[in-house]
């Protein structure tokens, strides 16, 4: 049965349409190959509407500058038409170079296409991608652009249509496709530098993946987008009466397109709301030339005020895939930011096109030197032993993002890290040896601890020891010692050799002071069969390798250690409602209610939680071990109600620890460092010392946001010298 035409379907109804749309502008010899291929295609386009039109695909990359065997590639390489041609027939009909990049696309949607029709998929299981699919697709995505890149740019055309379609496919794997696209594809196109792409992919994924997030913005854009569009007009309006009186007539001054992901990713990232952004008012200006590019930034700073600290010199400084303008902000009319990008109409085309706007297979010459160190990169990632599936994931989301950081050698080299590297990530950039014996590092000549976050221009100098000998705790990402997968994976391998005995004291170790921190006395049968294995040895193993984190252990431990509620307590029934949203706090089965934190036992995000209907306040939310929710009578149980954290919270919480260690001075000034540095607000600080064993207990109290900052505080906390134990006051 042949599926519903789109809108944009129903206007490719016409193959005479189509052939005159795909050919134009190509000469008569690639006319008539893209013609044979639409007519292949036509043949057999009832395509099932969970796959791509591949008319509207190879209609995309005719905008994007491509050859006529892309298109051809693009019209042939689905998996409808893989089931009626074969490679032969298309070797047979296009010739040697259609046939290869055929058959690679192929491959490349062949792998999606299996993963989707996998066992669990058809038995309704709601599984997710896992780790190891996407470590495959990265594999093949890899190595299919050493050979030959126009296939990938062919896959990512694919995906970017197949988003469009999301509707017709069940929830659960819509899902799965976002997920994937912005955690695969959409940091690929950024890589190669296809912005056309990159924004289309994660508007439509985060669509999906965060449905009221997205609505949220894209309302906040909507409601103000009538007095936006007045005020963008008038300031393009004004540069350009500016930039013509200085001589650059055919100057293009005009308003930017908005990118609902962006702009979240920028107030998520910066902590700020709609209305604080900088570039929700943004123009651009296109020039000739790159001098010309300066004289309109100087035209724009003497016209307007600048923004101090949010102007980007792109051109001088390239970002990694070869993105080029510059970026400026100024305070326009009435006081507010307007953004100002100012780049030539090559770099424009570039940015929009990346790669394909030099599209050098038409002529037969090498690709640029840009593109290549961008393969030779990510095809590094594929020959390091060191990566595991996950670990490859994580490293090529890294790669790929636009975000580094350049610094030097102390002999001048450049090298290029991700952004928030630290010394110890240099070194094992550097060589695995002089990671693993790594002790500290200068920092422009002078010394600075192994977390010290690098920026732009810095030269970094490791001092090391004889003997390798890393610590367990660079693993730990809450310290903040490493931030680089590929250097966690060099650090994991290194205990991976170590002897097994040494392992499962370790691991021991670690989980002995988990279960002190929790005042847990759980079966260890019963938390290793939590944590996913079979032996508590295994557990013990996996502790000291990394493999389960201690974060992670502690969300096993808190799940399990939540009490089970007497049997005959009532149970509401109904859909979730939600309660005020600056709450955070989600109601089950009876509306909107007002809810309260509750001061006896201070829950935080996510603490297992329980609600108590009070007679005049409302919900009173208490942690699930709460002693007086423990402790309540029968009667009072019957008030007792189910209660979760919501999605979106960015309320802080009062939460009180106790640190125990050995007393000394500037114990205080070390901790309040501590917090000043983690921007935690303290609200109250107690100190007991006992002089006769020179031991100092300290309780504070201090605001949180959720159980991960709560750890990683904690875990700081622990690493200062005479610290004993840190734990969480119950």
């Amino acid at each position: 049965m042949r599926h519903t035409l789109s809108p944009d379907e129903q206007q490719l109804e016409s193959i005479d349409s189509v052939v005159v749309s795909l050919t134009a502008g190509f000469d008569t010899d690639s006319a008539t190959q893209i013609r044979y291929a639409v007519e292949w295609y036509w043949a057999i386009r009832d395509t099932p509407s969970q796959y791509p039109n591949s008319i509207l695909v190879a209609n995309q990359l005719k905008s994007l500058n491509v050859d006529a065997t892309t298109i051809v590639a693009a019209l042939l390489g689905s998996d409808v038409s893989s089931s009626r041609y074969s490679t032969e027939d298309v070797k047979a009909r296009f010739g040697v170079e259609a046939a290869t990049l055929v058959d690679n696309v192929r491959r490349l949607n062949e792998f999606e296409v299996v993963v989707a029709g996998s066992e669990a998929q058809q038995e309704g299981a709601a599984s997710r991608i896992g780790t190891h699919d996407r470590a495959e697709m990265l594999r093949r995505m890899v190595l299919s652009m050493v050979g030959d890149i126009r296939a990938v740019l062919v896959k990512l055309v694919f995906r970017a249509q197949r988003l469009h379609i999301l509707d017709s496919l069940p929830p659960d794997r819509a899902y799965e496709v976002a997920k994937e696209t912005l955690d695969v594809f959409a940091p690929l196109a950024n890589r190669l530098g296809i912005g056309q792409i990159k924004w289309e992919m994660e508007d439509l994924s985060f669509r999906v993946l965060e449905p009221q997030t997205y609505k949220r913005v894209a309302k906040a854009l909507e409601e103000s987008r009538a007095a936006r569009e007045i005020y963008v007009r008038d300031f393009v309006s004004t540069l350009e009466a500016h930039v013509v009186k200085a001589g650059f007539d055919n100057a293009s001054v005009f308003g930017r397109p908005k990118h609902i992901y962006s702009i979240w990713k920028k107030m998520r990232n910066k902590r700020i709301e709609f209305q604080d952004l900088f570039d929700v008012r943004a123009v651009r200006v296109l020039v000739d030339s790159v001098q010309a590019c300066y004289t309109v930034l100087g035209v724009v700073h003497n016209t307007w005020q600048p923004i101090a600290r949010e102007f980007d010199d792109y051109i001088a400084n390239p970002k990694e895939n070869g993105y080029q303008s510059l970026h400026t902000a100024v305070i326009g009319p009435g006081g507010k930011a307007v953004e100002v990008q100012i780049r030539t109409r090559q770099m424009d085309r570039e940015a929009e096109l990346g790669f394909a706007a030099h599209w050098s297979y038409k002529e037969g010459r090498q690709v640029d030197e840009q593109l290549q160190r961008s393969i030779n990169t990510l095809r590094q990632l594929l020959d390091d032993d060191a990566h595991d599936d996950a670990s490859l994931v994580e490293d090529f989301t890294q790669q790929t993002t636009s975000e580094r950081v350049y610094v030097f050698t102390p002999k001048g080299d450049v090298v290029d890290l991700v952004n928030g590297a630290t010394p110890l990530d240099f070194a094992y950039h550097v060589h695995s040896e002089i990671g693993h014996r790594c002790r500290g590092a200068k920092i422009n000549g002078s010394i600075v601890p192994l977390t010290t976050r690098l920026t732009n221009g810095d030269q970094v100098d490791i001092l090391t020891t004889r003997e390798p000998s890393p610590s367990r705790d660079w693993l730990n990402r809450s310290l903040g010692y490493l931030n680089s997968s590929r250097a966690r994976a060099k650090v994991r391998a290194w205990f991976n050799v170590l002897d097994h005995e040494q392992h499962l004291a370790d691991g021991r170790a670690i989980l002995d002071r988990e279960l002190r921190r929790a005042h847990s006395r759980l079966p260890l049968e019963r938390l290793t069969r939590a944590a996913g294995y079979e032996k508590t040895t295994d557990l013990y193993v996996a502790l000291a390798r990394n493999d389960i984190t201690a974060s992670q252990l502690a969300t096993v431990i808190g799940n399990l250690e939540s009490p089970r509620l007497p049997e005959q307590m009532p149970r509401f029934k109904g859909p979730v409602k939600s309660s005020d949203p600056a709450d955070g706090i989600s109601v089950q089965g009876v509306g909107s209610l007002l809810t309260q934190l509750a001061s006896c036992c201070k829950p935080v995000p996510y603490d297992r939680i329980v609600g108590y209907i009070t007679k005049s306040k409302g919900v009173s939310v208490h942690r699930a071990d709460c002693l007086n929710m423990l402790n309540l009578t029968e009667e009072h149980q019957a008030r007792l109600i189910e209660v979760e954290w919501g999605q979106e919270s960015s309320t802080m919480y009062p939460v009180e620890i106790l640190i125990a260690a050995y007393d000394r001075q500037g114990l205080l000034r070390d901790v309040s460092t501590v917090l000043a540095n983690e921007k935690v607000n303290v609200i109250g600080v107690n100190t007991e010392s006992d002089l006769e064993n020179q031991m100092a207990d300290m309780k504070i109290s201090l605001y949180i946001s959720d159980m991960e900052a709560l750890s990683g505080v904690m875990d700081k906390i622990r690493q200062l010298r005479n610290v004993q134990t840190v734990r969480r006051i119950l």
